[in-house]
């Protein structure tokens, strides 16, 4: 084989790898559940309306039973021209913030306990499982026969269905801190405050906030019941009040606001978590 010849395989050769190295590499999918999808949060609930407004308006659905969108519309407009709405709206909202802000406290201060302390979590563990097996509203009979009728047996059984979820995910965010950063701290000299306060609290952080989703659920749960004990005001009372009346309408009105104060509270609870949690890199982005 003559010498041209060679060269010219050769310069093939160089070519081809060339092209090679400079031709891109098909991007493989990043694994995982991909990017964040604009206000898909509003995506469920726009489907949910979109199916409900079908199934009255091809007559899918009994409108006495179900009925349609733009009625339930029309009696929310009607219940807010008078005053009735925002009254109990209001009403339902003070029992649910009192009853979240007493769960909350009561919920962290006993996970800051039990956490930090093998003693507090002999002590205050058990009793919090034992808790967490009874169903709050099954406490409701025993509540009314200590504390009445009356404000202060709604404001307890909400903050007993909010501190449980509050304890459990903030216990377990203390107990998931890794102890190397408990030995770091000794070894810098750290103090007591000053290991709460850039140890401790950063590490349960995530766990607080994560309990705090389940307990505005929570609280807002508990105020549909209690708001149907002998209440005279509030958005469960109208709801009891139009169910003796056979006023379906209402009753959906009713559903759609606890809905939409679940939905919205939730929404809160996970901005605060993103801004606060922004160090964090997670499949959620």
């Amino acid at each position: 084989m003559s010498t041209t010849v060679l060269d010219e395989q050769a310069a093939r050769a160089t070519k081809a790898r060339t092209l090679a190295v400079r031709s891109p590499r098909p991007r493989r999918r990043r694994p995982g559940p991909g990017r964040p999808v604009p206000y898909g949060w509003a995506i469920g609930p726009v489907l949910l309306l979109v199916l409900w407004t079908a199934g009255t308006g091809f007559g899918l659905v009994d409108v006495r039973s179900l009925p349609a969108p733009w009625t339930i519309a029309d009696t929310a407009g009607q219940l807010i021209d008078n005053g009735k709405l925002p009254s109990h709206l209001a009403t339902s909202a003070q029992r649910a913030l009192l009853g979240l802000l007493f769960g909350v406290a009561a919920g962290l201060l006993l996970a800051l306990v039990a956490g930090l302390s093998r003693v507090g979590e002999a002590v205050i563990d058990g009793p919090v499982q034992i808790k967490r097996a009874i169903p709050s509203l099954a406490l409701i009979p025993l509540l009314i026969l200590w504390f009445g009728i009356g404000e202060t047996m709604k404001v307890i059984t909400i903050a007993l269905g909010v501190f449980v979820p509050v304890y459990i995910h903030t216990h377990n965010g203390l107990r998931a801190i890794d102890s190397r950063y408990a030995e770091l701290a000794e070894t810098v000299r750290l103090g007591r405050l000053a290991f709460v306060r850039h140890v401790v609290l950063p590490g349960a952080l995530p766990g607080f906030l994560l309990g705090m989703r389940f307990a505005v659920t929570g609280a807002w749960l508990a105020l549909v019941v209690v708001e149907q004990v002998n209440a005279t005001s509030g958005i469960g009372y109208m709801m009891e009040l139009a169910r003796t009346y056979g006023q379906t309408d209402v009753i959906i009105v009713g559903l759609v606001v606890y809905g939409l104060l679940g939905l919205v509270s939730d929404a809160l609870v996970r901005l605060v978590e993103r801004r606060a949690l922004s160090w964090r890199r997670t499949l959620a982005g």
